[in-house]
């Protein structure tokens, strides 16, 4: 299977943005108003994994300030994961911070996501906080140095 990762740090064009938008809400449940939002976002980053025209897998962040980054939303299409997508969406996003002179990522997920908080912990991030929102959900807070 040959996948192909494209890198936008603005927001890409209508097509491919509708088709990360069904991904997300596949994956999700909802839209979350995802385009409107995104829009709003400083130095926004958005990662795709391509099955020829399809986007397989996505992930989304934006600039907390010059040195911090969060890692927003990511998710893999049900039928392709086990296939390391995840892992490398997260792999270019972090070299790409490191090209651009980030030293920290943050993210947050909930204990449901539970492939997410182990994908994380895998990959080098620590609990460095937990929180429940205004919702009553719980959420907990994720981050990895770069300069490692």
């Amino acid at each position: 299977m040959k996948i192909n990762y494209l890198i936008f740090n603005s927001l890409p064009d209508a097509l491919l943005l509708d088709s990360v938008v069904e991904l997300h809400t596949n994956i999700f449940g909802t839209s979350d108003d995802l385009i409107n939002k995104m829009g709003k976002k400083h130095r926004l980053l958005v990662i795709t994994a391509m099955s020829g025209t399809k986007v397989i897998g996505y992930k989304i962040g934006y600039a907390l300030d010059d040195t911090k980054f969060y890692s927003w939303l990511g998710g893999v299409d049900t039928n392709f994961r086990e296939f390391g997508i995840g892992t490398t969406l997260m792999e270019k996003q972090h070299q790409y911070l490191r090209e651009k002179g980030y030293s920290v990522v943050q993210t947050k997920t909930m204990n449901k996501w539970r492939s997410m908080l182990i994908l994380n912990i895998k990959n080098g991030y620590d609990v460095i906080d937990t929180y429940t929102d205004t919702k009553g959900l719980h959420k907990i807070i994720l981050e990895k140095n770069l300069r490692n």
